[in-house]
C-alpha cells in the first residue's frame, strides 16, 4: 500500500541519517582516540625529558654534595685532630684575686717546659720520672692597637714571692718568699707541672692579668722549628759537646762552628739550652740567645705568610706537645689567637728581660725600675715611648709627640682629668692630730670609686706631706691615688697594698683637688736600662747575644 511504503521509505531514510551519524561519530571519536594517543605521546616523551633533566641535576648536586662534603669533612678532620691534640689544664688552680683585664691588649705567658714525659726524656736527659721544670718563660705583652707586643723574659733563678698555689690533691700550699721563680712550676711535684702556680706568680709579680698560658716542651720546640724548614742563628764561638752538658770530662766533639747557620729540630734545642762556653756562662746570658732565636723564628713564619694553611702544619706539630690554658683549649680559639698576631710588624716585636742584678748565684729584682716596666705595660706605653693602647687619636704618638697633653703624674702615667679609683684599693692612716682627718680622706677616695678597705691613726703625727706608700706591683694605683692628694710622696716599701697616710697638708685643705702633678722622669715609660738592651725580631741574628 502506498502509504505503507511511504513510511517504509521515511523509516528508511531515518535509518540511513542514523547510520550516517553514528559513522560521523564513530569518526570523531577514532579521531579523539587517536589525538588522545597523540596527546598521551607528547605528555610521556615531555615528561621522560623532564626526567632526564632532573636526574642530571640530582646527579650534579650529588657530585656537588660529595665534593662538598669531602672538603669540609677534610677541613672538619683537620680541626677535630687539632684540637685532639691540645691538652689543657685546670682553671681551679688559678687565684680569685687576680689583676683586673687589660681593655684591649692581651697578656700571653709562654712556659718552656723541660719535663721528661712523652718522648721528651730522650731529647733532653733526666729521669723520665723527674718533675717537671720549667726551663725558660716570657710574659708577652701584645698591645692594645693589634700592632705591636712586647716579650719579657723572667730568668729562672729569680728570687720573688710565690703566692698560694693549689696542689693536686686539692689543696692550697702557703705563700713562699724569696723563693726562685721556676720552683714555682715544680708545685706538686707532678710530671707535666703546674702553669697555674707559674701564672699566679707571674700575675702577683706584676700586677698584669695572664689572659692566656701556653706550655711547650722539648719534642713541641723541635718539631716547629722543623716545619717552618728551620731557624737561622749566629754562634759568637765554637760549641762543644761539654757546653751542653758541663759534666762531661772531655769537651768532645763540635756540636756548632762559629758564625751564621740554619738549625731545626733536635739542633735547634740544642742551641737555645746551652748556656756554658758563651759570655759569662749564666742563665741571663741564655736568655738573650733564646730571644735571638724566637725573634728568628717569628721572621721564618711570616715569611711563609700568616694564613690558615700555612698555619694549620704548625699548629699541628706545636699542639702534639703543647698544654694551653682552657680559652685556646680548641683548635679555632688556637688558630684565631694566631691569625691575631699577623698585623705585628716584626720591628716592632720587641725583646727584653726583666730589670735584674745578680743575687750571689741567683738573680734579684730591681726596683723600681720593674715596677715601671710593669706600668707601662699597662697603659700600653711601648719601649720606644710610643702610645700603642689604640685608643682613637693616639696611635702612632710618641712621649715627644705628647707634650701639648697633660703631663704623666708619678708612676702611674696618670694624667688631669677625672680620677676613677675603680679596681684600686688603699688603706688610710691619719699622720696627725687633727680629729677624724683618716675618714674625711675616706670619703675622697670612695666619692672617686676606690675601695678603702679601712682608716687608721699612723704610727706617728707629725706627717706635713700626705706620703702614699705602695707595695711591688702597685705603682699605677698609687700614681693615680696621688693625683687627688697635690703635693704627695710616692714611697715604695716591701708590704703588699696601697696606703695613704695624710699629713697636715691635707688637713689645711680637705678638698680634693685632681692633678697632673709634675713630670718625674717618664715614670710610666719602660726605664733606659730595659729600653736600650732591647732586641726587635728583625735585628741582625748576631748582635748583642750575651751579657758576658
Amino acid at each position: 500500500m502506498p502509504g505503507s511504503r511511504a513510511k517504509d521509505r521515511t523509516s528508511d531514510a531515518r535509518t540511513s541519517d542514523a547510520r550516517t551519524s553514528h559513522a560521523r561519530t564513530g569518526n570523531a571519536r577514532a579521531d579523539a582516540r587517536t589525538g588522545n594517543a597523540r596527546t598521551r605521546s607528547a605528555r610521556t616523551a615531555a615528561s621522560h625529558s623532564r626526567r632526564r633533566r632532573r636526574s642530571r641535576l640530582r646527579l650534579t648536586l650529588a657530585i656537588a654534595l660529595s665534593l662538598l662534603v669531602l672538603v669540609s669533612g677534610g677541613i672538619g678532620w683537620v680541626y677535630f685532630k687539632l684540637t685532639g691534640n691540645i691538652e689543657t689544664f685546670s682553671s681551679r688552680g688559678l687565684a680569685d684575686n687576680r689583676p683586673p683585664s687589660t681593655a684591649k691588649g692581651q697578656n700571653v705567658l709562654v712556659i718552656g717546659s723541660d719535663a721528661r714525659t712523652d718522648g721528651n726524656s730522650s731529647l733532653g736527659g733526666g729521669d723520665k720520672g723527674d718533675i717537671g721544670r720549667s726551663d725558660t718563660a716570657f710574659l708577652l705583652h701584645v698591645y692594645g692597637d693589634g700592632r705591636h707586643a712586647v716579650a719579657v723574659s723572667i730568668p729562672r733563678d729569680t728570687l720573688l714571692d710565690i703566692p698560694p698555689c693549689r696542689l693536686p690533691d686539692g689543696s692550697w700550699t702557703e705563700e713562699r718568699t724569696n723563693a726562685m721563680f721556676n720552683s714555682a712550676f715544680s708545685v706538686g711535684q707532678t710530671a707535666k707541672g703546674n702553669p697555674a702556680c707559674t701564672q699566679n706568680t707571674v700575675e702577683k709579680l706584676t700586677g698584669l692579668r695572664v689572659d692566656h698560658t701556653i706550655v711547650v716542651d722539648f719534642k713541641g720546640f723541635a718539631k716547629m722549628t722543623e716545619v717552618v724548614g728551620g731557624v737561622k742563628v749566629c754562634l759568637p764561638t765554637d760549641i762543644y759537646q761539654r757546653d751542653l752538658n758541663p759534666n762531661r770530662a772531655t769537651r768532645g766533639d763540635l756540636i756548632f762552628k762559629k758564625g751564621v747557620q740554619n738549625l731545626s729540630g733536635v739542633k735547634a734545642l740544642d742551641y737555645v739550652r746551652v748556656r756554658h762556653g758563651i759570655g759569662d756562662g749564666s742563665d741571663i746570658g741564655r736568655i738573650k740567645r733564646q730571644q735571638a732565636f724566637v725573634g728568628s723564628l717569628i721572621k721564618q713564619v711570616k715569611s711563609d705568610g700568616l694564613t690558615p694553611t700555612k698555619l694549620l702544619p704548625l699548629a699541628n706539630a706545636a699542639t702534639r706537645s703543647m698544654t694551653v690554658d682552657s680559652g685556646l683549649g680548641s683548635a679555632d680559639k688556637l688558630l684565631g689567637f694566631m691569625m691575631g698576631l699577623k698585623d705585628i710588624d716584626l720591628h716592632n716585636t720587641k725583646f727584653v728581660t726583666i730589670p735584674w742584678r745578680y743575687q750571689g748565684a741567683r738573680v734579684a729584682i730591681v726596683e723600681p725600675d720593674a715596677s715601671r716596666l710593669w706600668a707601662a705595660l699597662r697603659v700600653d706605653r711601648t719601649v720606644d715611648g710610643t702610645d700603642a693602647s689604640g685608643k682613637k687619636g693616639t696611635e702612632g704618638k710618641d712621649s715627644a709627640e705628647k707634650t701639648a697633653e697633660p703631663t704623666p703624674s708619678g708612676p702611674s702615667g696618670s694624667t688631669a682629668g677625672p680620677v676613677s679609683g675603680a679596681g684600686i684599693a688603699v688603706a688610710v692612716y691619719n699622720g696627725t692630730t687633727v680629729t677624724g682627718l683618716a675618714a674625711r680622706g675616706g670619703r675622697t677616695l670612695m666619692d672617686h670609686g676606690f675601695v678603702v678597705t679601712g682608716t687608721a691613726t699612723a704610727a706617728t703625727q707629725d706627717y706635713g706631706t700626705t706620703v702614699i706608700e705602695y707595695g711591688p706591683g702597685e705603682e699605677a694605683g698609687a700614681g693615680t691615688t696621688a693625683r687627688l692628694f697635690p703635693g704627695a710622696k710616692l714611697r715604695q716599701t716591701a708590704a703588699e697594698g696601697i696606703n695613704v697616710i695624710l699629713g697636715s697638708s691635707f688637713a689645711d685643705d680637705p678638698t680634693a683637688h685632681p692633678t697632673a702633678g709634675t713630670e718625674t722622669g717618664g715614670a710610666s715609660s719602660v726605664p733606659s736600662g730595659v729600653a736600650d738592651d732591647a732586641r726587635s725580631a728583625d735585628d741582625d741574628p748576631c748582635s748583642n747575644l750575651s751579657y758576658g
